[in-house]
């Protein structure tokens, strides 16, 4: 895994963005934003790439918004 400056900004900012949710998810009680940010906060330290990321990244903020237009 490449601990690069530019890669651990990255993943810091995916992480931010998946603790807010999980935060969110928690306090709310809604399940699709609290495994939306247990799954960016995974993501952000399991994927040694940028790119593939903010590609998974952005799968799991897109399969919460499917879930939550789906009402769930």
């Amino acid at each position: 895994m490449d601990f690069s400056a530019s890669w651990l900004m990255a993943s810091m900012l995916v992480s931010a963005v998946g603790g807010g949710f999980f935060l969110y998810g928690k306090k709310q009680s809604r399940l699709p934003q609290l495994l939306c940010g247990i799954a960016l906060i995974a993501g952000s330290i399991f994927v040694p790439s940028i790119p593939w990321m903010f590609a998974s990244a952005a799968v799991a903020i897109v399969a919460m918004v499917s879930a939550l237009r789906m009402g769930a």
